[in-house]
């Protein structure tokens, strides 16, 4: 089999080479490479201790020396160099106590995760595949190397990341590693909420991330980590609008939707609040009031726990709280603060969002009020109306001229303002808000001095 690697790559082998040692691309990229993929980043291993490695190269980094790993940097791009080695024990269920290194590649290919990951190659020497991953990556099965009870107690994390790799490439998790998966559940409490969340992150940018959700909940492992998911498998929706539980039709919008960050989590989570505000009415047809504005107090919770970036939260809180902001007869001051609020930016978000939503709900499918925000909305934008206060004509400034003085009175001000330009945009005049300004003052200030 042959297997084209880049020659920044090549450089590096041949010069470790060059002084004696062996040295191998290895794990995922070459597994990509067979895949007919493209790598993300190509790892070298070799004999070669790390203090050789940094004679070897003119500019290295110490990346992590402490297992072996040496980053070299060849015309300013990094290639993860290591050191062949043994891990010894894993009593956190996260990392080896101690590293141990050998001059065996097969030994330092036993200590990986999956088959699929455990193969080398070599330019001059070819392809070291002591584990099988090659018949594995052709029969698209996921199989951990050596017995799969010892990798998941090493590393709790290569339970996700086996799920994660099944959905990524398309493969079935051979039967024996997924039952080791479901045996060991409970050790993913033992890793970090970041690892867990770059993991689960790539599960939702997958192809098909309903399939790794799925698994997570059929392997116990999504209960140690987002549980919050659970209450909606078979709950039944009691509205003739939905023909699918809460659940399935989650899993049906966010495969709906493009794989952006953001929106997959906000498909995830925009129907997070809907067992918690159920009511049935005297006809028994389920209703879910306010469960957006619910959902956006429970997806803040699930994003901060998960340690989600506060812009990521911001975004998807916003997706979910306006995604059924999506009727047709809108007034236009509402479409503006719906605007303000996603972002202009995150506007094709929210309207794939709707349409997904929409998608995966009972026959027959009506866009009309999508459509509708759409076209309102690119109108809004064209024509530049003023969405915000700080579009108004008038500020802070203008009303202190007027005897108002710093505060919350001047905030009511200017938020009355706003509501009039909202709707009425070409009142947006310098000299027009100042009257209805003078106006609102002598007719509230009076109030506002009682308080």
């Amino acid at each position: 089999m042959n297997i084209t690697i880049p020659k920044k790559v090549e450089y590096i082998i041949q010069q470790l080479e060059k002084d004696g040692f062996e040295a191998y691309a290895v794990g995922g990229c070459v597994r990509d490479t067979i895949l007919g993929r493209t790598p993300n980043d190509w790892d070298i291993t070799t004999n070669a201790l790390p203090e050789v490695i940094i004679r070897t190269f003119k500019h290295t980094i110490p990346t992590g020396i402490k297992h072996g790993t040496i980053t070299v940097m060849i015309e300013n791009e990094p290639f993860e160099v290591t050191t062949y080695r043994i891990d010894g024990e894993y009593t956190d269920n996260r990392h080896p106590d101690e590293v141990i290194f050998t001059t065996k590649l097969e030994e330092d290919l036993s200590r990986r995760d999956f088959t699929i990951n455990a193969i080398a190659y070599n330019p001059t020497n070819g392809i070291s595949d002591p584990f099988n991953g090659i018949k594995d990556i052709k029969l698209k099965i996921i199989r951990t190397v050596g017995n799969a009870h010892d990798r998941f107690n090493e590393d709790a994390l290569r339970m996700i990341r086996a799920i994660r790799f099944s959905c990524q490439l398309g493969f079935h998790i051979e039967e024996k590693t997924f039952e080791a998966i479901k045996l060991n559940c409970e050790l993913i409490k033992n890793v970090s909420r970041e690892r867990i969340r770059d993991e689960f992150s790539k599960i939702l940018l997958s192809k098909k991330p309903s399939l790794g959700i799925e698994n997570l909940r059929l392997s116990g492992l999504l209960q140690y980590f987002l549980p919050e998911v659970l209450p909606m498998v078979g709950f039944d929706q009691r509205n003739p609008h939905h023909h699918k539980d809460v659940y399935h039709h989650t899993l049906m919008v966010i495969d709906n939707t493009e794989p952006r960050l953001a929106l997959r989590l906000s498909a995830l989570l925009h129907d997070i609040a809907k067992p918690v505000t159920f009511s049935i009415d005297s006809k028994g047809i389920g209703h879910f009031y306010d469960h957006n504005t619910k959902g956006v107090e429970m997806s803040e919770y699930i994003l901060k726990k998960l340690r989600y970036d506060n812009d990521t939260i911001k975004k998807v809180t916003n997706l979910v709280y306006d995604h059924m902001s999506r009727y047709d007869n809108l007034r236009n001051s509402t479409i503006k603060k719906i605007i303000t609020r996603v972002g202009e930016e995150n506007l094709d978000d929210l309207f794939n969002l709707q349409e997904s939503d929409v998608l995966s709900s009972a026959p027959p499918f009506d866009f009309s009020g999508i459509d509708y925000l759409k076209r309102k909305s690119r109108q809004i934008l064209e024509q530049r109306q003023p969405l915000s206060l700080k579009h108004l004509a008038i500020n802070g400034s203008d009303l202190i001229a007027l005897g108002v003085k710093p505060g919350k009175f001047m905030g009511t001000v200017l938020n009355h303002l706003l509501e009039v330009v909202l709707e009425s945009p070409e009142l947006n005049n310098k000299e027009l808000l100042k009257d209805m300004a003078q106006k609102y003052i002598s007719e509230n200030q009076k109030d506002e001095r009682s308080n």
